[in-house]
């Protein structure tokens, strides 16, 4: 049976569309260390159709029109493994550099953002291990926090489908209404400013946030959720590999990037 061809490499014309003045620097997190995966090497070097998994979300960021540069942070020890068995392996047309992760997530962007060029208005914040990132999906942030001046971010998100349970202990004491209740998802995408601030306010006051938008939201900032495709899974653990893989393997299939098994690949 033949693996099927992946579209490793994008055009130059393909990546270097247009944008809104090129505005966005993404911080791409890849300092996982594979615990609850299972793999040594981290997650993000696990294979997902061809590729290492993080090699999908550089190759979104670097496609989309709004995103000027790529931090990766990740263990200093990863960096040439990181050149060697992903960046060597694509055609970008956006410079990339990077960061050394720090003991917590929270650690690895305030790091990622020592190095975003000061010229980024924005800022894009995404987990590595989300490779089913599309680039409408950073776009419709980008633009989001661009028409509102009013916020200071905005993040892919989507809506709770499920009934939620507040427990204590095994208990069930209430069950919330899930129509005011979102799923947060990667990328987070902030003015690079207000954004910074949130995080020397937590390393001063030593706060532990979830995530980018909590950390902005206790700050003052006004956050808003946009939208996203429910398959902007994060690989956590072997069998999100999976679920990953049969979705990359259809988009690739229907981008003409890809070979069907069965008969109709003969």
């Amino acid at each position: 049976m033949s693996a099927p061809r992946t579209c490793a490499r994008p055009s130059a014309e393909r990546a270097r569309a247009e944008g809104e003045g090129l505005d966005t620097c993404a911080i791409i997190l890849a300092g996982g260390t594979g615990e609850r995966f299972g793999d040594p090497r981290g997650k993000q070097f696990a294979e997902l159709c061809g590729l290492p998994i993080m090699s999908w979300s550089v190759m979104a960021f670097d496609r989309a029109p709004s995103v000027s540069s790529i931090v990766i942070v990740c263990a200093p020890d990863k960096v040439s493994t990181v050149q060697q068995e992903v960046l060597s392996r694509l055609t970008l047309a956006k410079p990339v550099g990077f960061a050394p992760s720090g003991a917590t997530r929270q650690d690895s962007v305030y790091s990622g953002l020592q190095a975003v060029p000061r010229d980024a208005a924005l800022v894009a914040v995404h987990d590595s291990a989300r490779p089913l990132i599309e680039v409408d999906s950073i776009e419709r942030c980008c633009a989001t926090v661009r028409a509102d001046a009013s916020l200071a971010g905005a993040i892919c998100a989507n809506r709770s489908v499920d009934t939620l349970k507040l427990v204590e202990g095994n208990k069930i004491v209430a069950t919330p209404n899930r129509e005011f209740y979102w799923v947060a998802q990667t990328p987070q995408v902030f003015y690079a400013k207000p954004l910074m601030a949130a995080y020397k306010a937590a390393l001063w006051e030593g706060f532990a946030g979830t995530d980018d938008a909590s950390l902005v939201e206790r700050h003052g900032g006004t956050v808003e959720c946009v939208e996203c495709p429910r398959d902007n899974i994060k690989v956590t653990v072997p069998e999100d590999l999976a679920v990953a893989t049969a979705t990359m393997e259809q988009r690739l299939v229907e981008e003409g990037c890809g070979r069907r098994y069965g008969r109709d690949s003969q």
